[in-house]
């Protein structure tokens, strides 16, 4: 899937040509999914970053290889609709008024699942062993949580895997706990992770407050947090994924007019 967008993009870079238009039955890049906000706003311009942000945390307009094409050669793209002539989104270098904007989108993925292993010895080489197995079988890792103990003995240790390798992934914990001689190893796949994402969050304090505060109103409670630069992922229950992304739509001002 996305071959043909990162073969355009590339192709473009190769010609070194203007720009690359991709064709798709969408008619341009938005502030979240439109089948779950239906006052999503489609975004005129995007700085590569940002999309390349999207695409990783669960946006499906385009695929992540194509931008990094797009951004490494300074190709603009194009997203456009391919039954229309309307303009649609840009894809570009981040641009100096893009930074007042402090959340460009919200976005959403169901596709993880969490292993928790539990009373894992605090001490050096426990992790290294842990993500060691999960990386001799080519398993991505994304969030990780561990937390340090205070005296020095046991605590947990919490990932998140793709949920297609949810099985495997226990399999191989299961192994490294009992060597280790830690507790058992529990698998959710009932989370998602929730991403809010913008240029404007380096120039800007609170967005990580004003996110927590929204969900917390709500009754949801956050079970995991990454941060970069220009986003902040949480994992939640599966259950309140759509209200989470509407809440925070709506929260950080990027309802339609």
């Amino acid at each position: 899937r996305g071959g043909s967008d990162t073969t355009g993009v590339a192709m473009a870079a190769a010609l070194n040509a203007d720009v690359c238009e991709i064709y798709t039955d969408v008619d341009g890049i938005y502030t979240t999914d439109p089948n779950i906000v239906k006052s999503a706003r489609k975004i005129a311009r995007i700085s590569y970053e940002e999309m390349l942000e999207l695409a990783s945390l669960g946006a499906k307009v385009l695929q992540t290889r194509s931008v990094e094409f797009g951004m490494k050669y300074r190709v603009p793209i194009h997203v456009r609709s391919s039954f229309d002539e309307s303009e649609g989104s840009w894809v570009v270098p981040e641009e100096a008024t893009m930074e007042q904007v402090v959340v460009r989108a919200v976005t959403y993925d169901r596709n993880d699942a969490r292993i928790t292993i539990l009373s894992v010895p605090d001490q050096p080489g426990v992790a290294a062993k842990v993500f060691d197995a999960l990386s001799q079988a080519e398993i991505v890792v994304d969030m990780i949580i561990q937390n340090s103990s205070h005296d020095g003995s046991n605590t947990d240790l919490s990932f998140t895997v793709p949920k297609a390798n949810v099985a495997e992934a226990q399999r191989l914990m299961e192994g490294v706990s009992k060597d280790l001689e830690a507790g058992s190893v529990r698998a959710d796949t009932n989370i998602s992770k929730v991403s809010v994402v913008g240029v404007g969050m380096r120039s800007h304090s609170g967005v990580a407050a004003k996110m927590f505060r929204v969900l917390s109103n709500a009754g949801v409670n956050i079970q995991m947090i990454a941060t970069s630069e220009i986003k902040i992922s949480v994992v939640i229950d599966e259950a309140y994924t759509e209200l989470a992304v509407r809440l925070l739509h709506h929260a950080f001002g990027l309802d339609a007019a």
